[in-house]
């Protein structure tokens, strides 16, 4: 056992906890902080329910150990995005579109998409379709969520001449 203290930055927070250093981060966010919003899906990084952001880079929380956050990293949940009271334009988009089922995989997906959005200027649907490919959705609702995420990078892109 390796029991150390230890400060996160959780969606622009410090806390400092004593944690088992193996203990993965989902389980950190959801037991002790109460960020509940990420979800636990197959325990094996394979699924994305369990997506968070660490300095803006998709991370699997359920197979990333605590120990292994360096201090400093921002950790992004589902909950940080978007403005205290309001919700980002990604999160509006899902809604709009009614982009989830069950929505079990909804954090997941906003989060992986957030980051993709980010980094990508102008996705084709192709793009989109591929950087999402990851994250599962057993509901079926894929077209829709494809769909929000377009329409959010559409409003990201330059107008033509």
């Amino acid at each position: 056992m390796n029991r150390r203290e230890l400060t996160l930055l959780v969606n622009g927070t410090n806390h400092r906890l004593t944690v088992e250093t193996s203990e993965p981060l989902l389980w950190v966010l959801r037991d002790r902080l109460k960020l509940t919003g990420t979800k636990f899906g197959c325990g094996e990084g394979a699924c994305g329910a369990c997506s968070v952001l660490i300095d803006g880079a998709v991370y699997r929380s359920c197979v990333v150990a605590v120990g292994d956050v360096a201090s400093g990293e921002a950790i992004t949940t589902i909950e940080g995005l978007g403005a205290p009271g309001s919700l980002s334009a990604l999160q509006q988009a899902f809604i709009d579109h009614t982009a989830f089922g069950c929505g079990f995989c909804t954090p997941g997906m906003i989060v992986t998409a957030t980051a993709f959005l980010e980094g990508t200027a102008n996705p084709s649907r192709q793009q989109i379709i591929t950087a999402m490919d990851d994250n599962l959705c057993r509901c079926a609702s894929h077209p829709a969520i494809l769909d929000a995420i377009e329409e959010v990078a559409g409003s990201k892109r330059e107008p033509e001449d």
